[in-house]
Protein backbone atom coordinates (compact mmCIF):
# COMPACT_ATOMS: atom_id res chain seq x y z
CA UNK A 1 0.00 0.00 0.00
CA UNK A 2 2.87 2.22 0.46
CA UNK A 3 2.76 3.06 -3.51
CA UNK A 4 -0.78 3.97 -3.26
CA UNK A 5 -0.26 5.93 -0.30
CA UNK A 6 2.77 7.60 -2.47
CA UNK A 7 1.24 8.09 -5.92
CA UNK A 8 -2.30 9.27 -4.53
CA UNK A 9 -1.92 11.04 -1.32
CA UNK A 10 -1.30 14.89 -1.88
CA UNK A 11 -4.60 15.41 -3.45
CA UNK A 12 -7.32 16.45 -1.40
CA UNK A 13 -10.26 14.10 -0.47
CA UNK A 14 -12.59 16.14 1.14
CA UNK A 15 -15.30 14.81 3.79
CA UNK A 16 -19.01 14.72 3.10
CA UNK A 17 -17.78 13.31 -0.32
CA UNK A 18 -19.51 10.19 -2.45
CA UNK A 19 -16.34 8.23 -4.00
CA UNK A 20 -17.59 6.23 -7.35
CA UNK A 21 -14.33 3.88 -7.70
CA UNK A 22 -14.03 1.56 -10.64
CA UNK A 23 -12.48 -2.03 -9.67
CA UNK A 24 -11.40 -4.57 -11.74
CA UNK A 25 -13.36 -6.19 -14.52
CA UNK A 26 -11.77 -9.90 -14.17
CA UNK A 27 -7.86 -9.93 -13.38
CA UNK A 28 -7.43 -7.76 -9.74
CA UNK A 29 -3.77 -6.13 -10.89
CA UNK A 30 -5.99 -3.66 -13.01
CA UNK A 31 -6.60 -1.65 -10.12
CA UNK A 32 -5.77 1.50 -9.61
CA UNK A 33 -3.30 3.27 -7.09
CA UNK A 34 -6.09 5.98 -6.28
CA UNK A 35 -8.83 3.52 -6.17
CA UNK A 36 -6.27 1.28 -2.86
CA UNK A 37 -6.10 4.81 -1.38
CA UNK A 38 -9.68 5.79 -1.53
CA UNK A 39 -11.11 2.49 -0.42
CA UNK A 40 -8.59 1.95 2.99
CA UNK A 41 -9.66 5.48 3.33
CA UNK A 42 -12.92 6.43 3.33
CA UNK A 43 -15.65 5.27 6.17
CA UNK A 44 -18.37 3.33 4.35
CA UNK A 45 -18.31 1.30 1.22
CA UNK A 46 -21.34 1.32 -0.57
CA UNK A 47 -21.27 -1.93 -3.21
CA UNK A 48 -23.47 -3.99 -4.72
CA UNK A 49 -22.73 -7.41 -3.61
CA UNK A 50 -20.95 -7.19 0.41
CA UNK A 51 -19.77 -10.29 0.12
CA UNK A 52 -18.09 -10.31 -3.44
CA UNK A 53 -16.60 -6.54 -2.47
CA UNK A 54 -15.53 -7.65 1.11
CA UNK A 55 -13.49 -10.68 -0.67
CA UNK A 56 -11.94 -7.83 -2.88
CA UNK A 57 -10.85 -5.65 -0.56
CA UNK A 58 -9.33 -8.76 1.39
CA UNK A 59 -7.36 -9.50 -2.04
CA UNK A 60 -5.86 -5.84 -1.56
CA UNK A 61 -4.68 -6.19 2.54
CA UNK A 62 -7.88 -3.87 2.65
CA UNK A 63 -9.66 -4.19 6.24
CA UNK A 64 -13.09 -3.44 6.06
CA UNK A 65 -15.40 -4.42 8.72
CA UNK A 66 -18.54 -6.32 7.61
CA UNK A 67 -20.46 -3.30 9.09
CA UNK A 68 -18.20 -0.91 7.39
CA UNK A 69 -20.05 -2.13 4.02
CA UNK A 70 -23.52 -1.30 2.74
CA UNK A 71 -25.93 -3.06 -0.02
CA UNK A 72 -26.85 -0.82 -2.50
CA UNK A 73 -27.88 -3.19 -5.81
CA UNK A 74 -29.94 -2.71 -8.33
CA UNK A 75 -33.49 -4.16 -6.26
CA UNK A 76 -32.48 -1.17 -3.34
CA UNK A 77 -30.90 1.48 -4.60
CA UNK A 78 -33.50 4.01 -4.30
CA UNK A 79 -33.79 3.15 -0.41
CA UNK A 80 -30.35 2.36 -0.27
CA UNK A 81 -29.19 5.63 -1.25
CA UNK A 82 -31.49 7.89 1.18
CA UNK A 83 -28.91 6.20 4.06
CA UNK A 84 -26.11 6.77 1.96
CA UNK A 85 -26.90 10.27 1.97
CA UNK A 86 -27.67 10.49 5.15
CA UNK A 87 -24.23 9.52 6.09
CA UNK A 88 -22.94 11.97 3.76
CA UNK A 89 -24.59 14.66 4.58
CA UNK A 90 -23.08 13.55 8.27
CA UNK A 91 -19.67 14.87 6.75
CA UNK A 92 -18.50 10.68 6.19
CA UNK A 93 -16.43 9.60 2.75
CA UNK A 94 -18.43 7.20 1.08
CA UNK A 95 -16.99 5.23 -1.81
CA UNK A 96 -19.14 3.35 -4.16
CA UNK A 97 -18.74 -0.17 -6.05
CA UNK A 98 -20.23 -2.30 -8.39
CA UNK A 99 -19.29 -5.94 -8.31
CA UNK A 100 -16.41 -5.13 -11.50
CA UNK A 101 -15.93 -2.17 -13.84
CA UNK A 102 -17.13 1.48 -13.88
CA UNK A 103 -20.30 1.78 -11.65
CA UNK A 104 -23.08 3.63 -13.09
CA UNK A 105 -22.63 2.99 -16.41
CA UNK A 106 -24.09 -0.23 -16.95
CA UNK A 107 -24.03 -1.42 -13.23
CA UNK A 108 -25.97 0.57 -10.29
CA UNK A 109 -25.00 3.43 -8.97
CA UNK A 110 -26.56 6.18 -11.36
CA UNK A 111 -29.86 6.85 -8.62
CA UNK A 112 -26.92 7.26 -6.04
CA UNK A 113 -24.71 9.64 -7.84
CA UNK A 114 -28.52 11.61 -9.16
CA UNK A 115 -29.50 11.83 -5.61
CA UNK A 116 -25.84 12.72 -4.40
CA UNK A 117 -25.91 15.81 -6.94
CA UNK A 118 -29.36 16.86 -6.38
CA UNK A 119 -28.74 16.79 -2.39
CA UNK A 120 -25.84 19.04 -3.27
CA UNK A 121 -23.60 16.41 -1.94
CA UNK A 122 -20.02 16.03 -4.22
CA UNK A 123 -19.32 13.59 -6.51
CA UNK A 124 -15.65 12.26 -6.89
CA UNK A 125 -15.02 10.26 -10.19
CA UNK A 126 -11.88 7.01 -10.00
CA UNK A 127 -11.54 6.24 -13.45
CA UNK A 128 -10.43 2.45 -14.05
CA UNK A 129 -11.26 -0.73 -15.89
CA UNK A 130 -14.57 -0.46 -17.84
CA UNK A 131 -15.20 -3.64 -20.11
CA UNK A 132 -16.58 -0.64 -22.74
CA UNK A 133 -13.83 0.90 -23.19
CA UNK A 134 -11.56 -2.48 -23.44
CA UNK A 135 -13.54 -3.90 -25.79
CA UNK A 136 -13.48 -0.47 -28.27
CA UNK A 137 -9.85 -0.17 -27.76
CA UNK A 138 -9.26 -3.62 -29.78
CA UNK A 139 -11.99 -3.21 -32.48
CA UNK A 140 -9.81 -1.64 -34.73
CA UNK A 141 -12.67 1.06 -35.67
CA UNK A 142 -9.90 3.45 -37.28
CA UNK A 143 -10.44 1.79 -40.90
CA UNK A 144 -14.46 2.94 -40.41
CA UNK A 145 -15.15 6.47 -42.31
CA UNK A 146 -17.86 6.15 -39.27
CA UNK A 147 -14.98 5.75 -36.54
CA UNK A 148 -14.46 9.66 -36.15
CA UNK A 149 -18.46 9.68 -35.14
CA UNK A 150 -17.83 7.78 -31.90
CA UNK A 151 -20.28 5.29 -30.66
CA UNK A 152 -23.08 3.89 -29.23
CA UNK A 153 -23.89 2.47 -25.74
CA UNK A 154 -26.46 0.03 -25.82
CA UNK A 155 -26.01 -1.98 -23.00
CA UNK A 156 -27.77 -5.27 -22.14
CA UNK A 157 -30.54 -5.55 -24.95
CA UNK A 158 -33.80 -7.16 -23.98
CA UNK A 159 -34.55 -10.88 -23.20
CA UNK A 160 -37.44 -10.57 -25.09
CA UNK A 161 -36.64 -12.00 -28.45
CA UNK A 162 -39.71 -9.63 -30.42
CA UNK A 163 -38.03 -6.43 -28.14
CA UNK A 164 -34.35 -7.26 -29.07
CA UNK A 165 -34.63 -7.91 -32.64
CA UNK A 166 -36.48 -3.84 -32.60
CA UNK A 167 -33.82 -2.46 -31.00
CA UNK A 168 -30.92 -4.39 -33.36
CA UNK A 169 -33.10 -3.35 -36.44
CA UNK A 170 -32.81 0.16 -34.55
CA UNK A 171 -28.71 0.18 -34.05
CA UNK A 172 -28.43 -1.07 -37.54
CA UNK A 173 -29.00 2.37 -38.97
CA UNK A 174 -26.80 3.28 -36.65
CA UNK A 175 -23.43 5.27 -38.69
CA UNK A 176 -21.57 4.85 -35.64
CA UNK A 177 -20.33 1.37 -33.74
CA UNK A 178 -22.56 0.22 -30.84
CA UNK A 179 -21.27 -1.34 -27.86
CA UNK A 180 -23.41 -4.01 -26.25
CA UNK A 181 -23.21 -6.13 -23.38
CA UNK A 182 -24.60 -10.03 -22.99
CA UNK A 183 -24.65 -12.36 -19.85
CA UNK A 184 -23.31 -16.22 -20.77
CA UNK A 185 -26.82 -17.64 -20.76
CA UNK A 186 -27.90 -15.25 -23.70
CA UNK A 187 -25.10 -14.78 -25.82
CA UNK A 188 -26.40 -17.54 -27.76
CA UNK A 189 -30.03 -16.00 -28.25
CA UNK A 190 -27.69 -12.57 -29.00
CA UNK A 191 -26.45 -14.26 -31.96
CA UNK A 192 -29.32 -15.44 -33.60
CA UNK A 193 -30.41 -12.02 -33.58
CA UNK A 194 -27.41 -10.85 -34.97
CA UNK A 195 -27.38 -13.35 -38.03
CA UNK A 196 -29.09 -11.35 -39.92
CA UNK A 197 -26.85 -8.93 -40.72
CA UNK A 198 -24.58 -10.91 -42.83
CA UNK A 199 -21.33 -9.55 -43.10
CA UNK A 200 -21.39 -6.78 -40.70
CA UNK A 201 -18.65 -7.04 -39.18
CA UNK A 202 -18.80 -7.46 -34.81
CA UNK A 203 -16.09 -7.79 -32.14
CA UNK A 204 -16.62 -10.29 -29.49
CA UNK A 205 -14.56 -9.89 -26.40
CA UNK A 206 -15.40 -12.95 -24.25
CA UNK A 207 -13.98 -13.02 -20.12
CA UNK A 208 -12.10 -9.51 -21.01
CA UNK A 209 -8.86 -9.29 -18.96
CA UNK A 210 -9.36 -13.06 -17.19
CA UNK A 211 -7.06 -15.60 -18.09
CA UNK A 212 -9.49 -17.65 -20.77
CA UNK A 213 -9.72 -13.99 -22.31
CA UNK A 214 -11.04 -14.83 -25.91
CA UNK A 215 -11.19 -11.57 -28.62
CA UNK A 216 -12.62 -11.66 -32.28
CA UNK A 217 -13.44 -10.00 -35.03
CA UNK A 218 -15.84 -11.96 -37.49
CA UNK A 219 -19.03 -11.37 -39.83
CA UNK A 220 -21.87 -11.47 -37.67
CA UNK A 221 -23.89 -14.28 -39.84
CA UNK A 222 -20.43 -16.35 -38.57
CA UNK A 223 -21.49 -15.71 -34.72
CA UNK A 224 -23.53 -18.82 -34.24
CA UNK A 225 -21.26 -21.06 -35.93
CA UNK A 226 -18.12 -19.83 -33.42
CA UNK A 227 -20.26 -20.02 -30.31
CA UNK A 228 -20.76 -23.56 -31.51
CA UNK A 229 -17.11 -24.29 -32.34
CA UNK A 230 -16.19 -24.78 -28.48
CA UNK A 231 -18.58 -25.52 -25.74
CA UNK A 232 -16.63 -22.79 -23.59
CA UNK A 233 -17.77 -19.99 -25.51
CA UNK A 234 -20.50 -19.29 -24.36
CA UNK A 235 -18.99 -18.84 -20.80
CA UNK A 236 -18.27 -16.13 -19.23
CA UNK A 237 -19.42 -12.41 -19.46
CA UNK A 238 -19.51 -10.65 -23.20
CA UNK A 239 -18.81 -7.03 -24.59
CA UNK A 240 -19.33 -6.89 -28.24
CA UNK A 241 -19.03 -4.09 -30.59
CA UNK A 242 -20.90 -3.88 -33.57
CA UNK A 243 -18.90 -2.27 -36.33
CA UNK A 244 -20.54 0.87 -38.81
CA UNK A 245 -21.85 -0.26 -41.86
CA UNK A 246 -19.17 0.08 -44.84
CA UNK A 247 -19.80 3.34 -46.04
CA UNK A 248 -18.59 4.15 -49.43
CA UNK A 249 -18.35 7.50 -50.90
CA UNK A 250 -20.75 9.66 -52.25
CA UNK A 251 -21.15 10.47 -55.93
CA UNK A 252 -20.22 13.76 -57.07
CA UNK A 253 -22.19 15.93 -59.55
CA UNK A 254 -19.76 16.78 -62.62
CA UNK A 255 -20.20 20.90 -62.89
CA UNK A 256 -21.26 19.88 -66.73
CA UNK A 257 -24.35 18.11 -65.64
CA UNK A 258 -24.99 20.66 -62.48
CA UNK A 259 -25.35 23.53 -65.53
CA UNK A 260 -27.29 21.06 -67.44
CA UNK A 261 -29.79 21.04 -64.86
CA UNK A 262 -29.57 24.23 -63.94
CA UNK A 263 -30.43 25.05 -67.68
CA UNK A 264 -33.50 23.62 -67.70
CA UNK A 265 -34.77 23.99 -64.18
CA UNK A 266 -35.22 27.28 -61.25
CA UNK A 267 -31.82 26.80 -59.28
CA UNK A 268 -33.60 25.09 -56.17
CA UNK A 269 -35.16 22.79 -58.35
CA UNK A 270 -31.74 21.37 -59.93
CA UNK A 271 -30.13 21.78 -56.91
CA UNK A 272 -32.61 19.56 -55.16
CA UNK A 273 -32.74 16.57 -57.80
CA UNK A 274 -29.20 16.54 -57.90
CA UNK A 275 -29.63 15.67 -54.45
CA UNK A 276 -31.73 13.03 -54.57
CA UNK A 277 -30.04 11.64 -57.52
CA UNK A 278 -26.08 11.58 -55.64
CA UNK A 279 -27.59 11.49 -52.02
CA UNK A 280 -25.30 14.86 -51.55
CA UNK A 281 -25.98 17.53 -48.86
CA UNK A 282 -27.95 20.05 -50.84
CA UNK A 283 -26.38 23.03 -49.07
CA UNK A 284 -22.66 22.36 -50.38
CA UNK A 285 -24.97 21.49 -53.50
CA UNK A 286 -26.35 24.98 -53.29
CA UNK A 287 -22.88 26.39 -52.82
CA UNK A 288 -21.37 24.90 -56.17
CA UNK A 289 -24.72 25.84 -58.26
CA UNK A 290 -24.30 29.64 -56.71
CA UNK A 291 -20.69 29.12 -57.43
CA UNK A 292 -21.47 27.82 -61.56
CA UNK A 293 -24.02 30.68 -61.91
CA UNK A 294 -21.64 33.48 -60.96
CA UNK A 295 -19.40 32.28 -63.28
CA UNK A 296 -21.48 32.24 -66.25
CA UNK A 297 -20.74 34.64 -68.94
Amino acid sequence: MQAAEDAASAQDYPAGALYVVATPIGNLADITLRALYVLQRVDWIACEDTRHTHALLRSYGIDKSAAQLLALHQHNEAQASVSVLARLQLGARVAYVSDAGTPAVSDPGARLVAAAAQAGVRVVPLPGASSVTTVLSVAGLATHLAAAQGFVFAGFLSSKPSERAASIQTLVSQERAVVMLEAPHRIEALAQALAPLGARLLTVGRELTKQFEEIVTLAAGDFVPWLAGNSHRTRGEFALVLHPAEQTAPSVVPPRVLQLLMGELPLKTAVKLAAEITGQPRNALYQQALTLQAQSP
